[in-house]
């Protein structure tokens, strides 16, 4: 019997060992470089601790004497989040399908990613900005924003789903006669709809946390609600909406979590 262990060892990602070691020390000297080369003014990060402390100490306990404001902000930030999901899903449904690269002809196919692509961009602080700037303050500029974030995450999702659906079945339709309406709605839809209902869901929950933080540039919500208790130093206050705020996530993502479970 041999004595040599019959034992495996993950080989290394970079093979060649001069060649990793001195990819390890570059990238550590690029972090060492970065952090050195940042402008930190440590007298104000000491400073910052002070302000942070004296925060926190005006935060405890929350206050929720103006329970009413609260609550007229969620009520907004829920009324952002349905209509941005509900305008963002039915968008992203045909540029899904004009995003398939198995569906569309080749021109409409980059016409469809490039729209995708736009949309995916850019944050949706920096959305939210544009629009406040575009039609002013308020909840409109937070649909119109959580939108553009819907169609950027929905229909890549969905033009991914259509792309990996079973083709037979298209192909039988198409060899039946059948045009591309009927086609796409009993050989295409029954496929990607589990996929539509569940990303619809996981949407939902997302613009919900989104409106709270596009508020903070003037978007309207409970993000607007937050930003101006910070505004005016109410910090007691500013805590009772952020736990408020995580207290709703968690309930919504136990929602939406159970109901994607069911599909």
């Amino acid at each position: 019997m041999s004595d040599v262990r019959d034992s495996w060892r993950k080989p290394p990602m970079i093979a060649n060992p001069v060649l990793r070691w001195v990819t390890i020390l570059g990238i550590a000297a690029y972090i060492v470089w970065s952090v050195a080369t940042l402008p930190i003014d440590w007298q104000r990060v000491a400073e910052g601790l002070v302000r942070a402390q004296r925060i926190f100490n005006g935060a405890i306990p929350p206050s929720f004497e103006r329970s009413g404001l609260l609550i007229d902000g969620f009520l907004e930030s829920l009324k952002i989040a349905i209509l941005a999901t509900f305008g963002g899903v039915l968008l992203s449904i045909p540029i899904a399908f004009m995003a398939a690269g198995n569906i569309a002809p080749r021109p409409i196919f980059y016409l469809g990613r490039a729209i995708i692509i736009i949309a995916r961009s850019f944050h949706p602080v920096i959305v939210a900005i544009i629009f406040v700037k575009a039609v002013g303050f308020g909840p409109l500029a937070g649909v119109l924003t959580l939108i553009v974030y819907s169609i950027g995450f929905v229909a890549k999702m969905l033009a991914e789903r259509i792309e990996e659906i079973d083709f037979g079945q298209v192909e039988a339709m198409r060899a039946a006669g059948a045009s591309f309406l009927p086609t796409l709605w009993y050989a295409i839809f029954p496929q990607i709809l589990p996929r539509q209902i569940g990303l619809t869901i996981y949407q939902l929950d997302s613009n919900l946390r989104a409106s709270a933080v596009v508020g903070i540039v003037g978007a309207g919500g409970i993000g607007a609600t937050l930003a101006n208790a910070f505004g005016r130093y109410d910090y007691d206050f500013a805590l009772a909406i952020t736990m408020v705020i995580i207290g709703v996530i968690l309930v919504s993502e136990a929602v939406s979590g159970q109901i994607r479970k069911r599909i």
